[in-house]
């Protein structure tokens, strides 16, 4: 396994987090990586983790800061675009990476030659590292493709696959590694704050990509109240934009003749089963008024009334 990975650390704010996370990196029972650390907040906090960790000098390390905030998809992008390496992810600076994780892209990465990116399982944690459980992330792999139930590595290409995919959105992002030499160039689109890595894999897929994924659980997933997507749930941001890219989808799904993959993206399964989910959550908590919120967007139609 020649080809090493950059993991790159887009951050912001939560130093404690960021400490765990590039303490993750160190602990990997595969040497194969570079770590770089993107800085984008206003407090140079990231170059004082590395400091305290005595990793100035380490010359496995790098920590940069930008000039200006870019923000959050932006920072990923600018991660990506300074990479040095055949290959890169992008580590969130809340999350961990269990020991086995660069060992195991790598070796997906050796054994898929043409493959744009690869990914795993993750295991969800608190905002303390207990496991927790999430209904969300139990239920999306009863999506994945049936090869995957069989094999340990399998392969996303197709209309078959874009269709799992809208089906389940069961790709858990910060898990993916990209082969850059295959990226040619595309990045995450810049106009999202919650759907850039769902519209990537389908983007991708449909450029004719194919996405290597397996079951092995090599991440570790923070879900806490405090995190972008926490948030934007909250604002209803992530289903405003979720709802409209599933369109796009399958629009351009159409274009190409994928029919079924585009029936799949316009009925929005997934999503009005998550906010149907959270309407009932709401209600029980006695709020109604943002239940009704919620059931008014799970209902709406798609642009073309399907």
């Amino acid at each position: 396994m020649s080809d090493r990975i950059t993991l790159c650390i887009p951050f912001y704010r939560g130093p404690a987090y960021l400490e765990q996370a590039i303490q993750s990196v160190l602990a990997q029972d595969d040497d194969g990586w570079q770590m770089a650390i993107r800085d984008d907040g206003d407090r140079d906090e990231a170059a004082a983790v590395v400091a305290r960790l005595g990793l100035e000098s380490d010359p496995r390390v790098r920590c940069d800061r930008n000039e200006r905030n870019l923000g959050m998809v932006a920072n990923w992008n600018a991660c990506l675009d300074a990479v040095a390496t055949p290959l890169a992810s992008l580590l969130h600076a809340d999350d961990l990476l269990l020991p086995g994780y660069v060992r195991c892209m790598r070796g997906l990465a050796a054994a898929n030659a043409g493959a744009a990116a690869f990914f795993c399982e993750a295991r969800i944690i608190d905002r303390n590292g207990a496991e927790r459980f999430s209904l969300a992330d139990r239920i999306k792999p009863w999506y994945l493709p049936r090869v995957a139930r069989h094999s340990p590595a399998f392969a996303l290409v197709g209309e078959d696959s874009l269709r799992a995919v809208m089906a389940g959105n069961f790709i858990m992002c910060p898990t993916l590694c990209f082969r850059l030499a295959t990226l040619d160039g595309r990045r995450f689109d810049e106009r999202h704050r919650q759907v850039q890595d769902l519209e990537f894999t389908s983007r991708l897929l449909m450029d004719g990509d194919s996405l290597i994924g397996t079951r092995e659980v090599a991440y570790a997933y923070r879900r806490h109240s405090e995190g972008a997507t926490a948030i934007q749930s909250e604002s209803l941001l992530r289903f405003e934009e979720e709802l409209a890219l599933f369109d796009l989808v399958a629009d351009r799904a159409d274009t190409m003749g994928w029919s079924e993959a585009a029936q799949v993206a316009r009925h929005k399964t997934i999503v009005r089963l998550h906010l149907l989910y959270r309407a009932l959550g709401d209600l029980f908590r006695g709020q109604p008024a943002r239940a009704r919120r919620e059931l008014a967007m799970a209902a709406r139609r798609s642009r073309i009334g399907a």
